[in-house]
């Protein structure tokens, strides 16, 4: 056996597990943010949301058999970045788009979304450069 061509082999091996060591490691301490949905008794959905600066968005599909949708959304005084729903009917219309921006006021909406088709209707909720926490829920109106 040379001796070499062993050290040579060994050193690559060696360089090729120090290199993947660091290749695979991933950045746990970057932005995130998260989305949470809870489904009620009578079909009410909500939940909560949270963030450190990252972004995300969730898609919900909800069974609305009512023609509008009661809506309520808050975040903390002192988050910044923005909080986005957008809601759509059966249809596809959107019933709903308001945004909290966070660090002003009003840091809450509350209210009842434009009449649209009963059926299945999505919300989006998005959050950007999100950094606080906050809840949404959504019932069916009237």
């Amino acid at each position: 056996m040379k001796t070499p061509n062993f050290k040579l082999l060994t050193i690559l091996t060696a360089l090729t597990l120090f290199i993947g060591t660091f290749m695979s490691c991933s950045d746990d301490d970057g932005p995130t943010a998260n989305i949470t949905v809870n489904e009620g008794p009578s079909g009410d959905i909500g939940g909560d949301f949270t963030g450190n600066g990252g972004n995300t968005s969730r898609i919900i599909n909800w069974t609305n058999n009512l023609a509008t949708a009661d809506y309520n959304a808050d975040i903390t005084a002192t988050a910044n970045g923005t909080f986005k729903m957008v809601v759509a009917d059966a249809n596809g219309t959107v019933v709903l788009d308001r945004t909290l921006n966070g660090g002003t006021e009003p840091d809450t909406i509350d209210g009842v979304t434009s009449s649209g088709e009963p059926g299945n209707w999505t919300v989006t909720i998005t959050l950007t450069s999100f950094n606080g926490d906050g809840s949404y829920s959504l019932s069916a109106g009237n």
